[in-house]
């Protein structure tokens, strides 16, 4: 009863009150991220680590048991999960939740550099990251063209849209989806080989060197000093690589184009994807943990048209799958009971 008197007994204080809680609510909301899941600062570090070629038993035996034994040196790590499959092995480490994350992904990344040492020839660094379940995709730039192919609509995003894609705020740019990497196919005949008396372990070796570039000193007469290097690398014109020697040996040198062929081709599919029956290659757009997915899908689609001046006219990138929409409607119901309620409330009261 005495808050009812004190109100009825100075109005103008408690209007100004009144005002002064509404503009901070609207100072609020306009600086509050909107989104569905929050930040959940979820202490967890994915380590995948890729080996071509290994069986599941030989990648925990030789790839993930050298990682995990490295693992277990960082402070504050509360367990490690670890799957294997052919070819690859994907490890999560686990951390206490008062754990300092930035210092235990500097750890990660510390035992993972001293853990390469032990791993077998020819292993690649892994892939490092934090997790979080807020860092989800929202929406697909996807790319579409009625006269070119996928491998070069896979170029066009590499080179020039993905660069430009990566520089907005609160976006995190995985690479493009739905075509197979642009390279040169060597194919050895094993016929050829047997009776050249090589194996293919030489043979690639030999290609290896043929297609180097290394540095040769500097080349220098009297004031002129110019940098010399061996350039070997594969240009435009890929059947050079056949002149490639493979047994330097006088007049019976063995040349690549005596023991097999070259033909520009694509990797090993892994994924692909179609729009309207054609394959075709998107870029997934994956928010960061601490990003609002409304904000980054409006930045996206504020800098679309930026994005198509990159590419060539017959190449066109639209944005699909929008997941924003979902937030939109949510905020909008929430909108809708708010007001509701304070209507009745209101009604209530009077």
């Amino acid at each position: 009863m005495w808050l009812v008197l004190g109100a009825l007994r100075r109005p103008i204080t408690v209007i100004v009150a009144v005002l002064a809680l509404i503009l901070g609510s609207l100072l609020a909301l306009r600086k509050m991220q909107v989104d569905i899941f929050p930040n959940l600062g979820a202490p967890a570090i994915y380590v995948a680590a890729p080996y071509g070629g290994l069986s599941p038993a030989q990648m925990e035996s030789f790839v993930t048991y050298n990682y995990e034994y490295h693992f277990f040196y960082i402070a504050g790590i509360d367990h490690v999960e670890s799957k294997t499959i052919q070819g690859a092995a994907l490890m999560k480490l686990v951390f206490r939740p008062e754990t300092d994350m930035t210092q235990a992904l500097a750890q990660v990344v510390a035992s993972v550099n001293r853990s390469r040492a032990f791993m077998p020839a020819g292993s690649v660094p892994p892939f490092v990251t934090r997790f979080d379940a807020g860092s989800v995709p929202v929406a697909q730039l996807v790319f579409s063209s009625p006269s070119r192919n996928v491998g070069e609509m896979q170029e066009i995003a590499v080179t020039r849209v993905r660069p430009f894609f990566a520089s907005l705020p609160g976006v995190s740019a995985p690479p493009p989806f739905g075509a197979s990497q642009r390279t040169v196919v060597v194919r050895l005949e094993p016929e050829k080989l047997r009776a050249y008396g090589l194996s293919p372990e030489e043979a690639i070796a030999s290609i290896g060197k043929a297609t180097s570039i290394l540095p040769a000193g500097n080349l220098r007469s009297g004031d002129f000093n110019q940098v010399v290097n061996t350039n070997a690398s594969i240009g435009p014109n890929f059947q050079e690589l056949l002149d490639a020697p493979i047994r330097a040996a006088g007049p019976s040198s063995v040349y690549l184009r005596d023991i097999g062929s070259v033909e520009l081709g694509t990797d090993i599919t892994n994924g692909f994807a179609h729009v309207n029956g054609r394959r075709t290659v998107y870029i997934p757009v994956t928010k960061r943990a601490d990003a609002s997915t409304l904000a980054v899908v409006e930045r996206i689609k504020a800098a679309l048209p930026a994005m198509r001046a990159l590419v060539p006219d017959d190449v066109d990138i639209r944005l699909e799958f929008d997941q924003s929409r979902y937030v939109a409607n949510a905020i909008r119901g929430l909108l809708h009971e708010g007001l509701l309620g304070a209507l009745l409330t209101g009604l209530m009261v009077l």
